[in-house]
């Protein structure tokens, strides 16, 4: 038996570069006034004391909203009841609200044809925007950034 030997998965040639560009484009047009706004908020939420969670959740989607394409959104396997009470009252005080701004962008974006990726980006932000606490951010390295050679085990058999 031998042991698994690791190899290069090498993207095709083209993977990424779009990626790159849609966020480069979604930095600008979008992504630094997001951004901007969720750390105001995550200060506000910081300076309050009791809301330092909501702050850091907010800290969390300002730093998404700058570069969401490549990247996720998951729950983490560890939040717990605490997660569960804060995401209550964050979706009746600021979910609902945040997650009907994001549809609105997404909406106005998609009626212009080049808008659509971007809006797409909006739509991915409506969740973390209802219940932020319990995320956290996933690189997806396969989509990353142009030349990523992410190294995998062999698979076996």
């Amino acid at each position: 038996m031998t042991p698994a030997r690791a190899h290069w998965v090498v993207p095709e040639e083209g993977d990424g570069v779009m990626r790159t560009v849609l966020n480069v484009i979604w930095l600008v047009l979008c992504g630094v006034w997001l951004a901007i706004g969720y750390a105001i908020a995550g200060v506000i939420c910081c300076l309050l004391i009791i809301t330092i969670p909501f702050g850091i959740a907010s800290f969390r989607i300002a730093n998404y909203a700058l570069w969401p394409f490549g990247r996720d959104l998951v729950r983490r396997p560890d939040a717990g009841a605490p997660s569960v009470v804060g995401n209550v009252i964050w979706f009746i005080f600021a979910g609902w609200w945040l997650a009907l701004g994001h549809l609105g962008t997404a909406i106005a974006l998609a009626i212009t044809i080049i808008g659509i990726p971007l809006a797409w980006a909006n739509i991915k932000l409506i969740p973390v925007s209802l219940v932020p606490l319990g995320r956290m951010i996933v690189e997806r390295p396969e989509l990353a950034y142009p030349g990523y050679r992410p190294a995998q085990p062999a698979p076996r058999y």
